[in-house]
């Protein structure tokens, strides 16, 4: 924070962050001040990748299957929905990090009292847990599909992936974007043969894409609908890119912010563009195949894995799914740790060696997943996959409204703050969030009360 223009930016803020968020990596990445645009570009791309990992998690895939087998292609059109809003507050956060030099969590420090800045690192906290642990149920089933592992050796081998980060981390950020979009890659390639497999009717699915008023009036396709958008946006996202964004080496002036800004911005729309497809193509693959067969009742990711192979007529396509799943839940468990890293340092200041911070945030994941397949087995890491929704669901707004409120500010933000007609957007994008997150938690716990 020794640059004057930095300085500058943080007038409005109690106590700016002395450092960097992720120092050991933080302005690590050279961006050309000369050069094609194309080449400044590809200088940016990345940090949009590892933040889309978070919307084409496990946690997504039963809602995207459920939603397709009960409703067929009518539900593309919300999770394009849910996409576009993703969008734009995915472009605040990047916003945020790089115009005031600090994450959201810092910004949280540098703004809140104390009480309400550890209630909101304890809240993160908790988000961050719920997220790891349905990352960590996603990729034991997969192991368990896959390989025939059993679910409670594949929660204890997913401890495996922090020493994963460790290594690609010590070579350098890019090591870790190349990791994670070589593993979006992958999870591409493998519903992209599903769908060709399961040849879908493209009228039905251009349709699809167009909202239709029965996703309201029918209560079961609207309680998968809140589902879908409710559960989309990840709290720990919008953390994760206020951070990873500031590995970039751009200009400290008012210029390089900008610019730095406009290719951020770029990055994570496109990036949320390849989730988007293979969301849709999840919930696609399902209404081409179970729902057009009669399945309207298949939810689980375990039931989708055993009837993709007979009902596509190839073993291959059961073996792609769960490849995909695995890929999935590797890609989501690696950018939740980081996560965990940037908020217990940017909400507490605290520092601790990156492998202990790792491995407590995967335990913390791991132990109650252990115990709970210890103890029910299969049936119990489902019901555990849901309760991390809820979790999550109920966090998100704690992060969102934060987030708004700094980027909106004048005073904080200065020439950066947000127009009037993105503070209306962002805000009503935040309220239908805050409402269909307050459904979904009532719908959970009193489900038959609030649909029947």
């Amino acid at each position: 924070m020794t640059d004057k223009s930095l300085a500058a930016s943080n007038n409005g803020w109690r106590n700016p962050s002395p450092s960097g968020s992720l120092p050991e990596v933080h302005r690590s990445m050279k961006v050309p001040k000369n050069g094609s645009i194309f080449r400044k570009f590809l200088a940016f791309a990345g940090p949009g990748y590892l933040v889309a990992v978070g919307y084409m998690d496990p946690g997504n895939w039963a809602t995207d299957i459920a939603g397709g087998s009960m409703f067929g292609y009518s539900l593309v059109s919300v999770i394009l929905l849910s996409n576009l809003m993703a969008i734009v507050l995915q472009a605040l956060s990047g916003k945020l990090g790089i115009a005031t030099g600090m994450d959201l969590a810092q910004a949280c420090r540098a703004h809140y009292s104390k009480p309400v800045t550890v209630a909101l690192w304890l809240l993160c906290e908790l988000a961050i847990a719920a997220c790891d642990l349905a990352e960590v149920i996603g990729t034991a089933i997969a192991l368990n599909l896959l390989f025939g592992i059993p679910v409670l050796y594949g929660v204890i081998i997913t401890v495996i992936d922090v020493f994963i980060i460790l290594l690609l981390q010590h070579k350098g950020f890019r090591y870790i974007e190349a990791f994670v979009i070589t593993l979006i890659g992958t999870i591409g390639v493998c519903f992209g043969l599903e769908l060709i497999w399961s040849n879908p009717e493209i009228g039905a699915v251009l349709s699809g894409f167009v909202p239709r008023a029965e996703t309201v009036t029918d209560s079961a396709s609207l309680y998968i609908a809140i589902g879908i958008l409710g559960a989309t946006v990840m709290p720990h996202n919008l953390y994760l890119h206020s951070s990873i964004v500031q590995t970039r080496q751009y200009e400290q002036t008012p210029a390089g912010k900008r610019q730095a800004i406009r290719y951020a911005t770029l990055d994570s729309t496109i990036a949320l563009f390849f989730a988007l497809l293979i969301n849709a193509s999840i919930l696609i693959i399902a209404a081409a195949t179970f729902h057009k067969a009669g399945l309207t009742d298949v939810a689980e990711i375990g039931d989708a894995y055993h009837l993709l192979a007979p009902m596509l007529g190839t073993t291959l396509a059961s073996i792609l799914f769960g490849v995909a799943l695995l890929a999935s839940g590797q890609n989501s468990t690696l950018t939740g740790t980081l996560a965990g890293q940037i908020v217990m340092e940017g909400f507490l200041n605290i520092r601790l060696p990156q492998w202990l911070r790792r491995l407590v945030t995967r335990l913390i994941a791991v132990i109650p997943a252990v115990i709970v397949t210890a103890l029910y087995g299969d049936k119990g890491t489902n019901d555990l996959l849901i309760l991390s929704q809820v979790i999550l669901s109920f966090q998100l707004s704690f992060a969102v409204v934060p987030l708004i409120t700094f980027t909106s500010s004048r005073k904080l933000m200065g020439e950066f703050a947000n127009p009037a007609w993105l503070k209306v957007t962002a805000w009503t994008i935040a309220a239908i969030i805050i409402v269909l997150n307050v459904i979904l938690l009532l719908q959970t716990f009193f489900g038959e009360a609030i649909i029947g």
